[in-house]
């Protein structure tokens, strides 16, 4: 048997017994394994949750007291209308708050007129005619929501109708210029906080989901 023969038997000899090993130490694998045992210790210290059938409505008592004749209403709103959300609304006022109040300091009413009930949007176009009238112009920057809350809720269970009335804390640069553009009131660099206190309204349950603001007292 000449030498080169040997050392092909050799070599697969070795191979062979490597194969059987790896087979040994690594096991065989058919398709997808199923996925590990979670190991017991880590599965006690994740935290356990509970949830209380019956228990207060959080989404409501985060925002009115509980027991409250304002949680009684929201709770009959969200009977009417499971999906609604409380969190939800206060958060989409908050844009809508910024939304108007720097749509009608810059007197640019067309986009919210939808969002107004129709005394509100004749009010504005009232303010911004008055303005202009005298020649004067809002230079404004909106900075911020500093605060908002429900300060009550009025609910009409014969018509589903809802009013939910949030008081807002707004904080703003605003700068009046006369013809000739000099300054009559405010400052382009110290911010004034703005105090209103807007209501919206809804029927609940409709298909039309917008609030209307319809009342305003800043």
């Amino acid at each position: 048997m000449n030498s080169p023969l040997i050392q092909l038997l050799v070599l697969a000899g070795i191979a062979i017994f490597l194969i059987l090993r790896l087979k040994n130490v690594l096991g065989t694998r058919d398709g997808f394994e199923k996925p590990a045992a979670p190991d017991p210790a880590e599965k006690k210290a994740r935290p356990d949750f509970e949830v209380i059938e019956g228990g207060p409505d959080r989404d409501i008592t985060d925002h009115v007291p509980e027991d409250s004749p304002q949680a009684d209403a929201l709770a009959s709103m969200k009977r009417i209308e499971p999906a609604f959300s409380v969190s939800e609304f206060v958060q989409g006022a908050r844009g809508a708050y910024e939304m108007i109040l720097m749509s009608y300091e810059l007197g640019n009413l067309d986009q919210i007129q939808s969002f107004l009930a129709e005394d509100i949007y004749d009010s504005f176009v009232d303010g911004v005619a008055a303005r202009e009238d005298k020649g004067l112009k809002i230079e404004a920057e909106f900075i911020g929501v500093r605060e908002t809350a429900i300060s009550d809720v009025q609910f009409d269970k014969d018509s589903n109708r809802a009013e939910i009335t949030l008081r807002f804390v707004g904080e703003l640069t605003s700068v009046v210029r006369d013809r000739g553009g000099d300054i009559v009131e405010g400052s382009p660099t110290t911010a004034k906080r703005q105090k209103d206190t807007w209501t919206f309204a809804r029927v609940m349950g409709s298909a039309d989901p917008n609030w209307l603001l319809v009342a305003t007292d800043g």
